[in-house]
């Protein structure tokens, strides 16, 4: 049984530690969503791998406690926005890591504008300034239902929750930089799309000369 005080790992690790298209994914993940290490990518992981054994199960339920619980997985996974009202279990066979790691407390705060960047998001989190709702959290890793993600926000406490805060106003800097990137390409495209068009009459009406003075044959 093992003592009861000490904490279980709550991950597998996997079955070929050096194989590396596993480990070039799992660098990418950890630089993507700014993971400690890659325990955490294993916790994910093995969370997912729990949700297929559970569907797998939904697809065969025939007891009435089965489809009991065949219907609490889908309802969870609903309100953590990775399978529609209408999916069924063969949809959740279909979800990948990056699906789960999306719905991760730390990639939702850079999501919503809170931090510049997904490290910043983690220190953030860990140093107590993000609240979801009233309720204080200091677990990057915690998955965001539906319901709490419109709930994100800073502590009251938090110097940051002032948008004069130089790091905020620096994040603000930086969409406003992002905005003018956008829009610039916007208006080369339509430029381009612009002069390609302008290119093109002269040659149709030449085209469409050619063709009226051409004698008619048959």
């Amino acid at each position: 049984m093992g003592d009861p005080r000490k904490q279980r790992k709550k991950y597998s690790t996997p079955m070929h530690p050096w194989q590396k298209e596993r480990l070039d994914e799992e660098s990418e993940i950890r630089k993507k969503y700014g993971t400690r290490n890659k325990k955490e990518i294993w916790r994910m992981d093995s969370k997912l791998k729990t949700f297929f054994v559970g569907a797998k199960k939904a697809n065969s339920a025939r007891t009435d406690q089965e489809k009991i619980e065949a219907e609490q997985l889908l309802t969870k996974l609903r309100r953590l926005g990775l399978i529609s009202e209408t999916d069924g279990p063969d949809t959740i066979l279909s979800l990948t890591l990056p699906d789960l790691m999306e719905r991760r407390l730390q990639t939702l705060v850079l999501k919503k504008g809170l931090a510049k960047t997904i490290k910043q998001a983690r220190q953030y989190i860990t140093h107590e300034h993000i609240l979801i709702g009233d309720k204080k959290m200091t677990s990057p890793s915690y998955l965001v239902t539906l319901d709490e993600e419109n709930m994100i926000a800073f502590d009251a406490k938090s110097p940051f929750k002032d948008p004069m805060h130089p790091e905020r106003e620096k994040l603000i800097e930086k969409e406003k930089e992002e905005m003018r990137k956008s829009l610039k390409k916007e208006k080369s495209a339509e430029q381009k799309e612009e002069t390609a068009e302008s290119k093109a009459e002269p040659v149709e009406k030449e085209e469409a000369a050619e063709e009226t003075a051409a004698p008619a044959t048959g």
